[in-house]
């Protein structure tokens, strides 16, 4: 996707400037905006939940003692 310059930016500007009117626009870019807030709410609370799942189930055993007791003890025989 090409990158957006002044030019082009000015260019949609005008014709929604055109297409919806003076007093509608404002409206509109309040309404975009305020469904963008929600949009990241929502995207920051799932990757919140995603990262306290994943952190829960990374706690690690502990492998150092459970592997010191399987092992079998070592007495000379004679």
């Amino acid at each position: 996707m090409p990158n957006l310059g002044f030019p082009e930016i000015m260019i949609i500007l005008v014709v929604a400037l055109l297409v919806f009117g003076p007093k509608k626009l404002p409206d509109l870019g309040r309404s975009l905006g305020n469904g963008i807030r929600e949009f990241r709410k929502g995207t920051q609370g799932l990757k919140e939940e995603l990262e306290g799942s994943l952190k829960a189930e990374e706690v690690p055993a502990p492998v150092i003692a459970e592997a010191a007791r399987s092992l079998p003890s070592e007495t000379p025989q004679r």
